[in-house]
């Protein structure tokens, strides 16, 4: 198995290369942030990206958990790379990485400079330093599930085929971790009601929610909700509308992963108030 690093400081455009790279140099696995990744998709793995400090997410970055640690070298056994591309911010960290999960030896090292210019370092510094924002090389519906309520945008990625022609070759996801440089921030379940009443009350087959309760837990959001009909409508048509409509106005809002939205209806009205 061939192990190739791709080292760069903080912020400046690894992962928004990595797959380029990978492809480059004949690589078909990736570790990025504590993930183990193959062709767009999360082999196995947490993103670090998620955890909670800085510190706790160089800890995820370093495997430093065993059960983090034994389920990515299982994977690694089990799926048997042809190569892999060790991302890290410093030759020390992807020596670490190859150490800890028993990868052998480090045969080359591509460093940022190689592939980018200073003009595109610098640009993807003040994005991360102005706007907080990360990326991970696999596409937003990969990462639903660990970063539901966290702002994720889908990045397109095109090859030129020729004269103005472009092949689609793949997706990355942006993200603003909660260890961003805006600080932790939370989403109230008051504020998630706002939108959910919003669209059940801007819409006509709708009168009102007259019951609402949401768990907002680590692998996304369950909902369960009673609300009044307008008499005169197809029952069913309106609630999958409902549903439709709040699943893709939630995930419009902060990227949140509905596992589960169950709309009751309790009673109807024969006119909608004013």
């Amino acid at each position: 198995m061939r192990l190739v690093a791709f080292v760069g400081a903080s912020g400046t455009g690894k992962s928004h290369r990595a797959s380029w790279v990978a492809h480059e140099n004949g690589l078909d696995y990736i570790i990025d942030d504590g993930l183990l990744i193959h062709e767009n998709s999360i082999v196995a793995g947490k993103s670090a990206k998620k955890a909670p400090s800085k510190l706790a997410s160089v800890k995820v970055a370093l495997f430093h958990e065993e059960e983090h640690r034994n389920e990515v070298k299982n994977a690694i056994k089990k799926h048997k790379p042809k190569g892999i591309l060790i991302l890290g911010t410093s030759e020390k960290m992807v020596d670490k990485i190859a150490e800890v999960l028993e990868l052998g030896e480090i045969e080359r090292r591509i460093y940022i400079e190689d592939v980018a210019s200073q003009y595109e370092i610098e640009q993807a510094r003040k994005i991360r330093t102005q706007q907080g924002k990360h990326v991970i090389p696999v596409p937003a519906v990969q990462l639903k599930k660990q970063f539901s309520g966290y702002f994720l945008d889908p990045l397109q990625l095109f090859r030129r085929k020729g004269k103005g022609t472009f092949q689609k070759i793949g997706e990355k996801s942006v993200v603003r971790p909660t260890f961003s440089y805006y600080g932790n921030y939370t989403i109230s379940d008051y504020a998630i009601y706002q939108v959910v009443r919003h669209i059940i009350t801007s819409m006509p087959e709708m009168e009102r929610i007259t019951r609402f309760r949401t768990n907002n837990g680590p692998d996304g959001l369950y909902i369960d909700m009673d609300v009044i009909m307008v008499f005169g409508y197809n029952i069913i048509d309106a609630v999958r509308t409902a549903q439709t409509t709040i699943i893709k106005e939630l995930d419009r809002f902060a990227g949140f992963n509905v596992n589960s939205l169950n709309i009751m209806v309790k009673t109807l009205v024969l006119k909608k108030s004013l």
